[in-house]
């Protein structure tokens, strides 16, 4: 049978594919990162379905719950908070099901960055500001960094960052990235985006740390760019009146107007 890696989202329980509830809902055996899934989502397991939370397991115990399902002939709803394609440890999970041949899907799930946009009411790629987005973090205890992804690499961008797992070293987040965008630059941080305890703070990277003290020392994301600022910036040309796209042609000599 199949192993279903399903992206949970940042938190709140209907912030979840219909995709994912389904294959949930189909699923006899349920595997949740439960240090960051909310609970909500185990309601749509089925009735008697085996639910196992593998935040105290290690990635061997989990691998065998896995193949003990597949061995009975059991598909697994195997859940990770936010989306899979980042910070999930799914690729160790993927690479051992591979070498035992066990089948697998992959279902995406709303990331935490962009329930953090939603809750700051941002677009993080304005014009003229910023166009490019860096998912990045600062080492930790569980994954070193490359040498040549640092924030100063990233700063000397001006592109917006979202910066994950790194809560903790704010005070280096503020020293690293002051020289590049400038002790006045907006700089927001969120707590458990979308829950029901959902905690934000906004400031300038001169004062982030005195605006955050006090503040939990994880679930947390910080967002850097002048997009988190006021509202001076251009505007968009695909809404412009006088811009000539495929689906508004100008004129009869468009290029477009032929397939309009």
């Amino acid at each position: 049978m199949t192993i279903h890696f399903i992206g949970a989202g940042p938190g709140a329980a209907d912030l979840l594919t219909l995709r994912g509830r389904d294959l949930i809902a189909a699923s006899p055996v349920c595997l949740y990162a439960g240090s960051l899934v909310s609970e909500a989502l185990l309601a749509h397991c089925p009735p008697g379905a085996r639910i196992v939370n593998t935040a105290p397991m290690s990635l061997d115990t989990i691998l065998a719950e896995m193949a003990a399902a597949h061995a009975q002939g059991q598909d697994v709803a195997r859940l990770h908070s936010g989306d899979l394609s980042i910070w999930s440890a799914m690729g160790e999970q993927l690479r051992r099901l591979r070498a035992l041949g066990i089948p697998f899907t992959i279902t995406p799930g709303v990331p935490a960055f962009a329930a953090a946009a939603a809750a700051l009411e941002a677009e993080l790629t304005l014009p003229g500001l910023a166009q490019s987005l860096v998912l990045t973090r600062t080492p930790g205890r569980a994954s070193a960094m490359p040498e040549a992804e640092t924030l100063t690499a990233f700063a000397a961008t001006s592109s917006t960052l979202a910066i994950h797992l790194s809560i903790h070293n704010l005070d280096r987040v503020v020293a690293d990235l002051t020289p590049a965008y400038g002790a006045d630059c907006p700089i927001a941080i969120v707590w458990r985006a979308s829950w029901p305890d959902q905690r934000i703070v906004r400031a300038k990277l001169a004062t982030i740390a005195d605006a955050a003290e006090g503040g939990p020392e994880r679930t947390a994301l910080i967002l850097v760019g002048r997009v988190l600022g006021d509202a001076d910036f251009c505007e968009s040309s695909l809404y412009a009146i006088d811009y000539d796209r495929r689906f508004r042609p100008q004129s009869a000599d468009s290029r477009f107007a032929e397939e309009a």
